[in-house]
C-alpha cells in the first residue's frame, strides 16, 4: 500500500490523498485549491496520476477544500461511489452546487465586463455538472465499516462540522489514518472529536499547528463588536461560511439577545446555502450539541433573504443591522455586494469569525490593507475590521496533542503533517517532537509514502 499527497501539503487547501494497493486505487478526500493565484491554478492543471479513474472516493468532510473538486472529477469521466457520512451527504448537496453556481455567475461577470484574459472565461465546472455528481454520494453510518476492493475504512466522528469524520483505512494488517479537520473540545456547536483509534501511520491537520486560540470569551467578544457597532450607527457585516460557522452565529446572536446582552437588531442571513444549511443541522441535531429547540430560536431570530432581490432590498435598511453572508474568507459570495456598499463608510464594521487563507480578500484585509479589489474595482476600506479568533472549528496545536494523548497511538507512530502553512507546520512538528515520541514528517506535496 503506497500514498501520494496530491494536495494540502503547505496549504490549507486542496486536500487530496491517493491511496493505492496492487489492485485498488483510493482518494480520500477530493478538495479544491483555493487562496493564492499559483494556489488555484493547480486546479486547472491535467489531472494528476489519472485521480479520475480511482475506484472510489472517501470524504473526511463537506468544506469545499476537501470536497469541492469532485465535480471536477465528474466532469472528466469519474463515476464511482464517493463514501461519506449521511450529514456530510446532505451539506455536499449544497456546497457543490453552489460552487458551480458561483463559478458560472463569475464567468459571465468578467465575460461581461471583459475582465478576463480570456475571450470566453470559462468556470471551472458548472452548477449542473455539480447537480449530477452528487449522485454519486454513498452515505454511510459513523464506525460501520465498508470496503473499496481489498482496503477497509470506516469514519470516526471528529467535530470541526456536522458529519465531520476522521478516516481508517486498513490493508493487510497495516492501518492508515486521515485525521481531516480536528474540532475543538469545548466547541458551543459541535461535539468534542473523538480519540484516534490505533493506526500505523497518521495523517494530522495542522492549522492552527502555531497558535493557540484566544482565550477570551467567544460570547463576550461577540457581545462587544455588536454593542460597538450599534453604538456607530453602522451596519455589521459578518462574512460567515455557511456550514457551520453561520449557524453558530445564529444561536449565539439570538442567545444574546434573548438575555438582553445586546441589543435587538434586524439580522439579515443573506445566503441561500446557509439558510439550507441550518435547516440540515436542525434535522441532524442528534450529531451536535444544540437541540431542535435551540435550532428553532436561532432560525427565528433571523430574516432568511433567499433570493437576489431580498438581498439587493438589504441596502434600503436604515439604522444599526448585522448581515451574515458568505463566504466566510470575502473569496465570493453576496458578502463582496455589501462590501462595496459599506466598506468605504466609517460607520461600518466588517467582524472576521475564523481563518483567513493567505492570498484571500479576508487576510488582506485582516493585515490592514487600504484597498481590496472586488469584481475588477478596487474598493477603500474604511470600516472598522474586528476579529473573533475563539469560534474556530480547528483544534490548536495543544487541543491536537491533548487529542493524541487520549488517543489508542502506538509510541513508534509515523505522522505526517497535512493541511497547514508553512509556519504552522513548522511549528507543530517543533511542538510534537519536543512532547511525543512520535516520528514526525511535514509531507510534500506529490510525495509518495510507501507503507
Amino acid at each position: 500500500m503506497h500514498l501520494t499527497f496530491l494536495g494540502g501539503c503547505e496549504t490549507v487547501t486542496g486536500s487530496k490523498y491517493l491511496l493505492e494497493t496492487d489492485t485498488t486505487r483510493v482518494l480520500v478526500d477530493c478538495g479544491l485549491f483555493q487562496g493564492y493565484k499559483w494556489l488555484r491554478r493547480r486546479n486547472w492543471q491535467p489531472l494528476p496520476m489519472g485521480i479520475q479513474n480511482v475506484d472510489a472516493i472517501v470524504l473526511t468532510h463537506a468544506h469545499l477544500d476537501h470536497s469541492g473538486f469532485i465535480p471536477v472529477l465528474y466532469k472528466h469521466g469519474f463515476r464511482g461511489p464517493v463514501f461519506t457520512h449521511h450529514a456530510t451527504a446532505d451539506l455536499c448537496g449544497l456546497l457543490w452546487p453552489d460552487s458551480g453556481r458561483i463559478q458560472e455567475e463569475d464567468a459571465k461577470f468578467y465575460q461581461r465586463h471583459k475582465l478576463s484574459r480570456h475571450q470566453n472565461p470559462e468556470p471551472l465546472y458548472d452548477e449542473a455538472t455539480a447537480d449530477a455528481a452528487l449522485k454519486m454520494l454513498q452515505p454511510v453510518d459513523f464506525k460501520t465499516q465498508f470496503s473499496v476492493g481489498d482496503i477497509t475504512f470506516y469514519l470516526n466522528p471528529v467535530g470541526h462540522i456536522l458529519g465531520a469524520a476522521s478516516v481508517i483505512a486498513e490493508h493487510n494488517g497495516k492501518r492508515i489514518g486521515f485525521s481531516g479537520d480536528i474540532g475543538r473540545p469545548n466547541d458551543i456547536l459541535m461535539n468534542p472529536p473523538e480519540p484516534m483509534p490505533a493506526v500505523d501511520v497518521l495523517l494530522l491537520e495542522s492549522t492552527y499547528g502555531d497558535r493557540r486560540h484566544d482565550p477570551e470569551d467567544p460570547w463576550q467578544q461577540l457581545t462587544d463588536v455588536v454593542n460597538e457597532a450599534a453604538a456607530n450607527g453602522g451596519v455589521l457585516l459578518i462574512p460567515s461560511f455557511a456550514v457551520g460557522r453561520a449557524q453558530v452565529l445564529e444561536h449565539m446572536l439570538a442567545t444574546l439577545m434573548a438575555e438582553r446582552k445586546i441589543p435587538r437588531l434586524p439580522i439579515f442571513l443573506d445566503s441561500p446555502m446557509a439558510i439550507k444549511a441550518s435547516d440540515i443541522y436542525s434535522r441532524h441535531h442528534q450529531f451536535h450539541r444544540l437541540s431542535a429547540a435551540q435550532c428553532h430560536a436561532a432560525d427565528q431570530a433571523v430574516t432568511e433573504t433567499r433570493s437576489v432581490e431580498d438581498s439587493k432590498s438589504i441596502a434600503k435598511q436604515t439604522g444599526p443591522h448585522i448581515i451574515i453572508a458568505g463566504s466566510g474568507m470575502a473569496t465570493g459570495g453576496r458578502i463582496l455586494h455589501h462590501f462595496k456598499h459599506w466598506l468605504a463608510d466609517h460607520r461600518a464594521t466588517v467582524l472576521f469569525s475564523g481563518h483567513q487563507a493567505g492570498g484571500t480578500r479576508g487576510a488582506k484585509m485582516s493585515q490592514g490593507v487600504e484597498r481590496i479589489k472586488v469584481h475588477g474595482e478596487w474598493l477603500q476600506v474604511k470600516a472598522r475590521i474586528r476579529h473573533l479568533d475563539g469560534l474556530s472549528g480547528h483544534a490548536d496545536y495543544s487541543e491536537i496533542g491533548d487529542w493524541l494523548k487520549s488517543s489508542q497511538l502506538p509510541h513508534d507512530l509515523q505522522i505526517h503533517l497535512v493541511h497547514g502553512e508553512p509556519d504552522a507546520l513548522e511549528a507543530m512538528s517543533d511542538y510534537l517532537k519536543q512532547s511525543t515520541s512520535y516520528d514526525i514528517n511535514i509531507a510534500d506535496y506529490m510525495g509518495v509514502l510507501h507503507l
